[in-house]
């Protein structure tokens, strides 16, 4: 069990405000369960609900926390440990002493949530719950409202949907201290990334050892690691190739911390000391397109206007090598970025590495007037919506010079206004480069976060050496 909480006071404020956000009703938050691997009792690290976790803060499995608006109560759902569990777990605190922890006075037995969701569905109270994504929770929810389990995120509740949503795209204080212990922890893996790659040694044998520094850290992985000499396939997790000189390495790799909040970052680098003069000149331009959107990050701004800026001047520095010709904007404007940047700028990032996903891009990412495109590309922005101070963004332009997608392009005539295409195919076996950080977004502007970690091409040379 994992006991890491802020002050009470910090939770009680939470429920406090989405009662206030909701007016009436009740809202039911499902904590997850344990999952099995092989067999049941050999089981998955387990991994709470973030958003159980944000407003009850408990980290442990089966429990359920209700929130009553109507009657201002807040309870949580679980059980305490018997004997024959205490044998192999060692005492643990009471429910009622964790819940204590959380700012909660009422504890229930597990077992009485179905009869207590049955009073409020047979009292014609609304009952609010979050689009599940776990199969034991859809089961659950399917069970007590009497909905078939495939349509069961079409009946969560929107209201509800948008209040956290609301509340867990501002991040406090105490959360930025936990994002950049996370961040910290996700540079030194990188430190050792860069530093340790050698010519014949396997992506595996590299990305291994970055996982024991994230649970050195206090925590774990905020998710599998990405690290490949094949970086033009956007998340090609380590796999057995072989790392040889003369190629470049991806790495896209976090920690999440003991308050399971996240760190996400990304640097490329040579396999051997020195990058190409062509894996140079390339790295130069996707360090320049996020500079530039780091510059550009401020309260009021359009995410999606960052990323097209990014994505500017990224054909800025193709057009400048001869691959890309045109105007930049006007080739962005048409789509023809996308031979060589598939994906989106960056996204939000907290309690989830991609936070809130499970909540809904159109609410998380997006707005009522603001919606996302089916365009290739551009339907990969995960973050489009005007910022706000408080927001935490990964920004991790890129370029991913895919042969079956240039091939494709070309075969189709497409964008041969913007595209040199007989320049393009220097890159069939270039691979891919991606550089990321996480920024704050503040009232007057953005701040990385965490200890600096280098990333300009002599700074990433200096340690290859």
């Amino acid at each position: 069990m994992n006991s890491h909480l802020f002050d009470k006071s910090v939770y009680e404020a939470r429920r406090r405000r989405l009662k206030e956000q909701l007016g009436k009703g009740v809202i039911i938050l499902l904590g997850n369960e344990e999952s099995s691997m092989n067999y049941k009792d050999n089981l998955y690290p387990f991994r709470q609900d973030s958003s159980f976790l944000y407003f009850f803060g408990l980290d442990k499995p089966g429990l359920a926390g209700i929130i009553d608006i109507d009657n201002d109560q807040d309870l949580i759902y679980g059980r305490d440990l018997t004997m024959d569990e205490i044998v192999w777990t060692g005492p643990q605190p009471s429910l009622a002493e964790q819940a204590a922890g959380a700012g909660i006075v009422q504890t229930r037995d597990i077992g009485e949530l179905t009869r207590d969701i049955a009073s409020v569905r047979g009292t014609g109270r609304t009952l609010h719950f979050l689009p599940p994504y776990r199969p034991e929770n859809v089961l659950k929810l399917s069970g007590w409202l009497g909905v078939g389990p495939g349509s069961m995120k079409q009946h969560a509740s929107v209201p509800l949907i948008k209040a956290v949503v609301e509340q867990r795209s501002i991040k406090s204080a105490e959360e930025i201290e936990q994002i950049e212990e996370a961040v910290n922890t996700t540079a030194a893996m990188h430190l050792a990334a860069i530093t340790g790659a050698r010519d014949g040694m396997t992506e595996a044998q590299l990305a291994g050892g970055l996982q024991g520094i994230a649970i050195s850290g206090g925590g774990n992985l905020a998710f599998p690691t990405i690290l490949t000499v094949n970086g033009q396939v956007l998340h090609n997790h380590y796999g057995p190739t072989v790392m040889k000189e003369g190629r470049i390495a991806i790495c896209d790799a976090g920690a999440e911390n003991a308050m399971r909040y996240a760190g996400d970052m990304t640097r490329t680098f040579p396999v051997g000391k020195k990058f190409t003069s062509l894996q140079r000149e390339m790295y130069d331009v996707v360090l320049g397109a996020q500079e530039a959107a780091i510059a550009a990050l401020r309260p009021g701004v359009l995410f999606r206007d960052v990323h097209a800026l990014a994505a500017e001047k990224l054909m800025e520095g193709l057009k400048e090598a001869g691959v890309a010709k045109g105007d930049p904007a006007a080739a962005v404007a048409a789509g023809a970025h996308t031979v060589v940047f598939q994906c989106g700028l960056g996204h939000m990032m907290g309690l989830d590495v991609h936070d809130m996903e499970d909540l809904g891009e159109e609410y998380v990412g997006y707005t009522e007037t603001l919606k996302k495109s089916k365009e290739f590309g551009w339907k990969s922005l995960r973050l489009a919506r005007e910022l706000e101070a408080g927001f935490v963004v990964t920004i991790e332009p890129g370029l991913y010079f895919i042969p079956e997608l240039m091939d494709q392009y070309r075969a189709e005539g497409k964008f041969k206004d913007f595209i040199n295409y007989d320049k393009l195919e220097a890159f069939r076996s270039f691979g891919g480069i991606r550089i990321e950080d996480d920024l704050l977004v503040t009232e007057s502007g953005s701040r990385i976060l965490g200890k600096p970690l280098i990333k300009k091409a002599v700074e990433i040379e200096g340690l290859r050496g």
